[in-house]
């Protein structure tokens, strides 16, 4: 997996994921986060378009720092789930839990 943050000058924080989601690399993407959020940041979005595979741990590591972000006083948004993530995140009803966007530009209207 390749992890990209880009601080927006909106106050942003835009992770995007690049390859797969799984065991091997979700601290990758929880450290990032928190670094984030110690730093200040409270506003996410993670851009899903470049991700093909999000496994089981990726998605226990989604939900948990959905969960910081959220007790920080944040918000996050995740954007450019392809049809098969899209899929995933109904079947396990976390769209419930998420905003789940079409495209990073969606996701950051009203962040």
């Amino acid at each position: 997996m390749g992890l990209t943050v880009d601080r927006l000058p909106n106050g942003v924080t835009k992770m995007g994921v690049d390859g797969q989601l799984i065991v091997a690399n979700r601290n990758e993407l929880k450290e990032k986060v928190l670094e984030s959020l110690e730093a200040g940041d409270l506003k996410f979005v993670f851009d899903f378009a470049a991700t093909g595979y999000i496994d089981s741990s990726g998605l226990g590591v989604l939900v948990s720092v959905s969960k910081k972000i959220r007790e920080a006083g944040g918000a996050l948004r995740l954007a450019g789930l392809n049809e098969d993530l899209a899929m995933l995140f109904e079947l396990t009803k976390l769209d419930t839990l998420f905003k789940i966007c079409d495209t990073t530009k969606a996701a950051l209207k009203g962040l």
